[in-house]
């Protein structure tokens, strides 16, 4: 049995946390899979690793739009996959390493699964089998997410790939399933369709990406159709193995082909079927407090989402929690901002830092996704302006009507703005298209610090010929 000052669940950003000013605090840091969490290992950083060498491949195989001749011929995967993770895996490594080491004296790192026993009292169950028990007078909860796997008939009769393990593949599949319409599924799914897989994505809704604003979620469904054999308003029946055989990993993963996972599904009264060689289950992520006992330390869920004050306490005094835990937003640059916070009130509450607490601004936490075309997102939709009451006026410009989208042949991306028509608020940007989470940036910008529309358009320059002019355009038709 060992007490500490903090007791930290979970190397994400959580990991973050112990610096200079902990440096008096004896800290126990507790991880039951890979350092650095789902951002470095499975999440953010390799997928769009993987991303950007899909817009290379799709690139080369479209250069004959812009008179270049050039083919793209195949992709070789095991040395694009080696090159995202034999980045990634040393970075992992090396925090670890760095935890364990003799820069960090106060800190103990147990490495396991942390399951409350009563307040402030965690049991980990090691990985040989044995069992430590912690305590802390805080106890920060970063414990994240895991992928959310959908009660399929036959789906755990199947060895199926989610997010955590399809981009350690050993080869690269000639069909693919992917089970979902979200950000992982369009994203991972396009990496695969980009480098010569054959992908077919089944989707119970008529759009993909449909949290986004609807005319972006209807370009983009229109747009994927390039890229994926679309099967949506589907209800999945059933998911079964096929005719191939399966094969595995060294590691244990699954690694089929042959047409070895058959999944069936019904579209408006009608039976169908798909078959492919492997199966990518990407229905979205949920939160891991089912899996820490949160009841036996009185901590608040719905659902296994930690419930939180907006100074990351929870119901449980001594008890935090941030990030994708208990965020019904699960983005790295979220967690990181909550973290930052957090870590001055954890000093605040023991008298090492000035008040007041810190929290953080979430109704413009902007987001993007990485597939092909991109799309950025901040503020409000217009569904959700016109549904408040709002009186509001909506720009939409296409990139097509700017130098630079001349340029480039861009037929089919926009940038729609929403304002409030009366104080002239920016409410809502939503861009698709190339560059599209760096184009939205300096909307969020003026968004933050409450500049007008007026003020954003008239108020500063836009380098021409430049695709910000398609911002610049949106903003002035405003």
């Amino acid at each position: 049995m060992a007490d500490f000052d903090l007791v930290i669940v979970g190397t994400g950003s959580a990991n973050s946390i112990p610096g200079p000013e902990f440096d008096d605090w004896s800290i126990a840091i507790v991880e039951r899979d890979t350092f650095g969490g789902t951002c470095l290992n499975v999440g953010c950083i390799p997928s769009k690793m993987f991303v950007y060498a899909a817009d290379v491949a799709d690139t080369i195989a479209t250069a004959g739009d812009y008179g270049i001749a050039a083919s793209f011929d195949s992709a070789d995967w095991p040395a694009i996959r080696d090159r995202v993770f034999g980045r990634i895996d040393p970075i992992a490594s090396g925090g670890r390493d760095y935890r364990f080491g003799a820069e960090c004296p106060n800190i103990t790192v147990f490495e396991g699964d942390a399951r409350f026993v009563s307040d402030r009292r965690l049991a980990v169950r090691m990985g040989d089998g044995s069992t430590e028990s912690v305590s802390g007078r805080h106890v920060v909860l970063g414990a994240g997410a895991r992928a959310f796997l959908p009660p399929y008939r036959g789906l755990g009769t199947v060895p199926f790939h989610t997010s955590d393990t399809v981009m350690r593949l050993d080869s690269l599949p000639e069909s693919m399933i992917v089970l979902g319409g979200g950000y992982i599924a369009c994203e991972l799914g396009y990496v695969f369709s980009a480098l010569g897989t054959n992908v077919t994505v089944v989707n119970r809704g008529e759009r993909l990406l449909r949290a986004e604003d609807d005319d972006v979620s209807a370009a983009f469904t229109t747009a994927a159709q390039r890229h994926f054999d679309l099967r949506l308003g589907a209800t999945v029946t059933a998911v079964r193995g096929g005719a191939g055989d399966f094969a595995y990993a060294a590691d244990g993963t699954p690694s089929a082909h042959g047409n070895s996972y058959t999944v069936e599904f019904d579209r408006g009264g009608r039976a169908e079927s798909v078959s492919a060689d492997v199966l990518l289950v990407a229905t979205g992520r949920v939160p891991n407090g089912d899996q820490l006992a949160l009841d036996l330390a009185g901590v608040d869920d719905d659902d296994g989402r930690v419930l939180t004050d907006e100074y990351y306490r929870t119901s449980a005094p001594g008890v935090w929690a941030f990030g994708d835990l208990s965020s019904e937003t699960q983005l790295k640059h979220l967690a990181n901002a909550q973290v930052r916070a957090l870590r001055h009130n954890l000093l605040v509450a023991e008298g090492q830092a000035d008040g007041p607490m810190r929290t953080v601004r979430e109704d413009l936490v902007p987001h993007a996704v990485f597939s092909h075309p991109q799309v950025a997102s901040v503020g409000l939709t217009e569904r959700d302006a016109r549904a408040a009451g709002l009186p509001i006026s909506v720009a939409n410009k296409p990139f097509g009507h700017t130098a630079y989208g001349w340029a480039m042949e861009d037929t089919a991306s926009f940038a729609k703005l929403i304002a409030h028509a009366e104080t002239r608020e920016l409410l809502g940007a939503h861009i698709i298209g190339p560059q599209a989470s760096t184009l939205i940036q300096q909307l969020i910008q003026g968004m933050t610090f409450g500049q007008t529309v007026d003020q954003m358009a008239r108020e500063q320059f836009y380098i021409h010929p430049a695709l910000t002019e398609v911002i610049e355009n949106a903003l002035l038709e405003l």
